[in-house]
């Protein structure tokens, strides 16, 4: 886990949305973080110290002047040690006193004290948000080196629709990742693909297989935090995008071949972990069949063959293929690598309960153009997503990635 034993700062000051940095908090400790929240006194007018404590584990500071745990210097000591301080949610007086300097209580002090880097979430009124002094303190900030996220739109507590919710808890957490996590993939242009395709017989019945999306996702999420910009182009799934990249749904692996066909030559690499269908109907009713008779033919057609057709284009691209297999997974993946001219493939045992259709886990084999192979044990599908990133990188700059 990229959180793993992280310090992070949780400033939290005097807005209504205080009570969503308990759901932040949640978040960040189950991604096995450190959180060491600080509130304004004004925070806790809206959510009590215990709720963040207990959330958190650790001891809530507010008070600049309260040694009672201890001698140490805490608006020093605290900023010192963190890896990243994270304010959410960000008030306009918050934001005004930092952007001038100002350290009238424990959290401002510890904002110029911090050498790490700093995420600021604001929520606000719509038109305290849009105020030109707000924006120009947000400006003076980003100036100097301050992470800002956009609010969200939408209806607010103060009785007014616009811009100034405070953004998801699970964007900001992302967005606190993205900022810790090297940048070995920065600028780089990575597409992937995820998810089934559907193939319709009527306007009500399709085939397709029961692909979740999940890996396609994970790897779209850390190639993001990585620094690349990510298009994802996906089959109709559960999932929600991951934060910051571009997304593109279809449904058809016709749909599929047209984007991945207009995206490509943009493209560093691509990833085409989606599970297109093989075969598709010849023709679609119009109309939903009806149960007229005891059996129904269908006569399918090969689909278009996605990686094939742009392979002829590949240049210095790197290509990155699955293969989803029941048996005899090294001699059909080997094959597919060759033929589909890619430059590495992963290959998954469909049957096995923990690299199947839908669960968070993967067991992979990854084959390498230059006949080297690498078998990786059960783990999470976002850590096997770096794993392959981590390849990809070395791909992409030229060097070697099979060991």
């Amino acid at each position: 886990m990229k959180l793993d034993n992280k310090i992070i700062l949780l400033g939290v000051t005097g807005g209504i949305a205080a009570y969503k940095a308990l759901e932040l908090v949640r978040l960040l400790v189950k991604q096995h973080a450190i959180v060491n929240v600080v509130m304004t006194a004004n925070a806790e007018r809206f959510v009590g110290k215990m709720s963040f404590q207990a959330l958190s584990g650790n001891p809530v500071l507010s008070d600049t002047f309260d040694l009672a745990a201890g001698a140490e210097i805490k608006h020093i000591s605290v900023p010192d040690d963190a890896d990243i301080a994270v304010v959410a949610p960000a008030t306009a007086d918050f934001i005004g006193k930092v952007a001038h300097g100002i350290a009238d209580d424990m959290l401002t002090t510890m904002m110029l004290a911090m050498t790490g880097p700093v995420l600021i979430a604001p929520s606000m009124n719509v038109h305290m948000y849009g105020n030109r002094i707000v924006q120009d303190n947000i400006r003076r900030l980003k100036q100097y080196g301050y992470h800002f996220m956009e609010p969200g739109e939408g209806w607010l507590a103060c009785g007014y629709e616009g811009k100034g919710r405070l953004a998801d808890p699970e964007q900001i957490m992302d967005e606190t990742e993205l900022l810790l996590t090297k940048k070995d993939l920065k600028n780089r242009k990575v597409l992937v693909t995820a998810g089934p395709t559907r193939e319709y017989l009527d306007p009500v019945r399709f085939i397709s297989n029961p692909s979740s999306g999940k890996m396609g996702y994970a790897i779209a999420r850390a190639a993001r935090m990585r620094g690349a910009r990510v298009t994802l182009v996906s089959g109709k799934v559960t999932l929600k995008p991951p934060y910051g990249v571009d997304f593109i749904e279809i449904e058809s692996a016709r749909q599929m071949l047209e984007q991945v066909s207009s995206l490509f030559k943009k493209m560093d690499a691509i990833v085409m972990t989606s599970a297109v269908s093989d075969f598709a109907p010849s023709q679609k009713s119009a109309q939903k069949i009806k149960k007229t008779s005891q059996f129904l033919d269908i006569r399918l057609d090969r689909t278009p063959d996605i990686l094939s057709h742009i392979a002829k284009d590949k240049g210095r691209r790197v290509i990155v293929g699955f293969a989803a297999e029941t048996d005899n997974l090294q001699q059909y993946a080997k094959e597919k690598l060759r033929r589909k001219h890619m430059d590495m493939i992963v290959a998954n045992d469909v049957t096995d309960r923990d690299s199947g259709f839908g669960v968070d886990t993967n067991k992979a084999l990854l084959i390498f153009k230059d006949g080297t192979m690498q078998d990786l044990p059960v783990m999470q599908k976002s850590v096997l997503a770096n794993v392959i990133l981590d390849r990809l990188s070395l791909l992409i700059t030229g060097r070697k990635a099979g060991k």
